[in-house]
């Protein structure tokens, strides 16, 4: 008699086969009552709302990687501004004739800021509107050495000259545009230096059997072999889903196998930036503030998706929204339908993700730019049929369904950790 402790309980009342291929015996007993479905078989029509990431990763382009590990570099903006590490006085500076005077100010990040570049200094008034700086040069000693463009006038033995008001102590300096000379030919060279980073590609399986005696067998409905390749399939991105957002980058050797066994890192460890909710008090603010932090200071787009959890999810749906943000329209997009969550500073595509929840982040959620989403892939998702029949293992039709690869965030500034709690 056939054992059936092989039939297992589904997360939605059903019930599915582990450890063992699908017989006439267990078809039965786990599902008595199968129901005639017409079923799309491209990968993506498969319960996309399930697995947003893995259906943006499927629905962009893809890269190739020739190893199981990924090196790639993730490419920062410069910094916009700076703040003066020491106070500024009211003082004649240096006099470089022609009535300007230069002065050097100590900032947190002197190595922004280029000869011959112009600096705004916001909340500092200068004549006709805020004080504005011109970038003479980079002593070798530290700091910046500036002309004030637009400074007060003042006089010294010399003569008028533009002065420096006194700056306080992190005081804010904007970096502007350069201005060169008619003579010009060069000015200082500006690269981005991309940071290294690397990631597992990592080899997903899923194996669907069915007897002999099971496929010729009549039943109610229609159930064939391409069915099964379905549900194992959801499956199989479900567990996808949960490597490519949580997982941990790893290699290890298996004793078992005699093989090493690669991990893939997921994109949540990956952000560089968090924004904390405090979901039982959650208000338009918090959320004007987390659109802010979204699409301000990452050069990133003007439309993200915000994945979230279900405490997440309720706390937003409880918002009371005015004019500043607007919420409730629904758009679709790669196969997936997102509410729409609009604000001054961009708009946000909200999803609601059950894996969040099963992975402990019930609270949380993740703000993905899906132009910076790069999925880099060693195995194409493939479907390969073995004969076990012709290898005298056993009577069935067996496909393993295979795909190597991982995700990656080419700009980590882009994206956001939302962290909620009470």
């Amino acid at each position: 008699m056939e054992k059936k402790n092989n039939i297992v309980a589904g997360s939605n009342g059903g019930q599915h086969i582990g450890g063992a291929p699908a017989t006439t015996s267990n078809i039965g007993t786990a599902s008595p009552e199968l129901l005639r479905n017409s079923i799309d078989r491209r990968i993506v029509k498969v319960r996309p709302m399930s697995t947003p990431i893995d259906q943006l990763t499927r629905c962009a382009s893809t890269r190739a990687a020739s190893a199981m590990t990924v090196e790639y570099y993730s490419v920062d903006t410069k910094l916009t501004e700076a703040s003066t590490i020491e106070a500024s006085e009211n003082t004649v500076g240096a006099d470089r004739g022609d009535g300007l005077h230069s002065y050097v100010l100590k900032t947190d990040a002197d190595n922004i800021f280029d000869v011959s570049e112009t600096v705004l200094v916001p909340g500092v008034e200068g004549v006709d509107g805020p004080l504005v700086l011109y970038v003479l040069n980079r002593p070798q000693d530290g700091g910046i050495e500036v002309v004030p463009v637009n400074g007060p006038e003042a006089t010294s033995l010399t003569g008028a000259y533009k002065s420096l008001p006194a700056l306080p102590k992190g005081c804010r300096l904007v970096r502007m545009g350069r201005a060169a000379t008619e003579l010009d030919v060069q000015t200082a060279q500006f690269s981005a230096m991309p940071r290294k980073a690397r990631n597992n590609c990592q080899i997903f399986k899923m194996q669907v059997e069915q007897s002999t005696l099971a496929k010729i067998a009549d039943k109610e409905v229609g159930w064939s072999f391409s069915d099964q390749e379905e549900a194992a399939i959801i499956d199989m991105r479900l567990g996808m889903e949960k490597n490519f957002l949580f997982g941990q980058c790893a290699k290890f050797y298996d004793p078992q196998k005699n093989e090493d066994v690669y991990l893939t890192g997921g994109i949540w460890n990956q952000a560089q930036r968090s924004v904390e909710l405090l979901l039982d008090s959650i208000n338009e603010g918090d959320i004007i503030e987390l659109c802010s932090a979204a699409f301000t200071g990452n050069n990133g787009s003007k439309r993200k998706i915000l994945i979230a959890g279900t405490k997440l999810m309720e706390a937003l749906a409880k918002v009371q929204y005015s004019k500043v943000v607007s919420a409730g329209e629904t758009r679709v997009k790669w196969g997936i339908e997102f509410k729409e969550l609009v604000s001054n500073f961009g708009t946000l595509y909200v999803l609601h993700s059950e894996v969040f929840d099963q992975c402990g982040h019930s609270g949380d959620g993740f703000i993905l730019d899906p132009n910076y989403l790069t999925k880099y892939v060693h195995v194409p998702f493939q479907a390969e049929k073995l004969d076990l029949r012709a290898s005298g293992q056993r009577n069935t039709d067996a496909v393993v369904l295979t795909e190597a690869s991982c995700l990656v965030l080419r700009y980590p500034n882009a994206h956001i950790r939302v962290t909620g709690r009470k």
